[in-house]
C-alpha cells in the first residue's frame, strides 16, 4: 500500500508529494545525483532503482503531484528563484551492498581557487639578499 510523502525542490523549494511504498527509506534529496546510484523518472518503478529523478514543476507520473506549497531553499547559485523552476533534483534511496548502508558520496566537483598562482614561494631570494649590515655582512 502506498501514500504519499513530501519533498522539496532545494533549489526553488516547491513542495511535491510522491506516493509510494513504506518499506523505501529515503537517503536525501540534493541537487544533483550521488556517485554510484542509478536514478529513474517517476513514471518508471522505482521501488528497485536507488532513487527517483524529478523535474521541478513536472507531473506527467500517477502518484506525483505539486502541492503549490513553497519553502525556504538553500540554492547558493541562484537564490530567489521562481516556483517551480523546471530543473531536476534527486531523491536517493538508502542502499545496502553484503549487508551494510552504502555511504553517499557527492558527484565530484573540482574548483580552481584564483587561478594561476605564482610558480615558486615569495621571500629572500637565497643567501644574498635582504638587508646588508656594517661592512657588506
Amino acid at each position: 500500500m502506498g501514500f504519499p510523502v513530501s519533498y522539496y525542490c532545494p533549489h526553488c523549494g516547491a513542495v511535491v508529494e510522491l506516493e509510494r511504498d513504506g518499506y523505501l527509506a529515503d537517503k536525501s534529496v540534493t541537487p544533483y545525483p550521488l556517485e554510484g546510484w542509478s536514478y529513474v523518472d517517476p513514471t518508471d518503478d522505482f521501488e528497485d532503482a536507488d532513487g527517483v529523478r524529478l523535474s521541478c514543476g513536472e507531473s506527467d507520473a500517477p502518484g506525483l503531484s505539486w502541492t503549490g506549497d513553497v519553502v525556504d531553499a538553500d540554492d547558493v547559485e541562484h537564490p530567489g528563484l521562481e516556483s517551480p523552476c523546471g530543473r531536476e533534483f534527486y531523491l536517493s534511496f538508502v542502499r545496502y551492498e553484503d549487508g551494510r548502508e552504502v555511504e553517499a558520496v557527492p558527484e565530484s566537483d573540482y574548483v580552481v581557487i584564483g587561478g594561476r598562482g605564482p610558480s615558486g614561494p615569495a621571500g629572500p631570494g637565497g643567501p644574498n639578499a635582504g638587508p646588508r649590515g656594517p661592512g657588506g655582512f
